[in-house]
């Protein structure tokens, strides 16, 4: 990150920066909100329990360490934790011992699981589509989420003081 002579972090955004922060403040509110809604209603998971749920789907042999789980999601270890304990206790995921160091425990995801996922899919699918992709039309979709992606990555010399 490059220096700055500290006027510029103070100086007010611009209009069109104002407006556009502001815009994108709400939906990371309000999107999220939406999304979870829709995908309680269709199927009784929360966009965290689906986040894990698509990845073990997606992991070899539908199973992640669940350190690598906890930081895809960028989440902590005791948080991703529970989340997988609550989708064990309805049978949507098993935790089993890490066979290569017996100390780690991985996420698998059951075949009850993956039936869900198989539910929920389209049907978060037709809610990305109507809250989200809808509003997208006409702007190029690769610019945005490169820029995303770009604001969305941690910097971890930013967040030192």
């Amino acid at each position: 990150m490059g220096q700055s002579n500290g006027t510029e972090a103070v100086r007010p955004l611009r209009g069109e920066e104002e407006r556009a922060w502001r815009a994108l403040a709400r939906a990371l509110v309000v999107v999220p909100r939406v999304l979870e809604a829709d995908l309680h209603a269709a199927c009784g998971v929360t966009m965290t329990e689906y986040f894990v749920l698509v990845n073990l789907s997606e992991a070899p042999e539908r199973r992640l360490r669940m350190s690598e789980l906890a930081d895809r999601g960028a989440m902590s270890l005791s948080a991703i934790s529970r989340v997988v304990d609550a989708l064990a206790r309805r049978g949507l995921v098993e935790r089993a011992r890490c066979p290569s160091d017996g100390r780690g425990f991985l996420a698998v995801l059951t075949d009850a699981g993956l039936t869900l996922l198989e539910v929920a899919y389209p049907a978060h699918l037709r809610s990305v589509r109507a809250h989200v992709m809808r509003h997208l039309q006409g702007l190029d979709l690769e610019q945005f989420a490169q820029a995303v992606g770009r604001f969305a990555r941690f910097d971890e010399d930013a967040a030192r003081p």
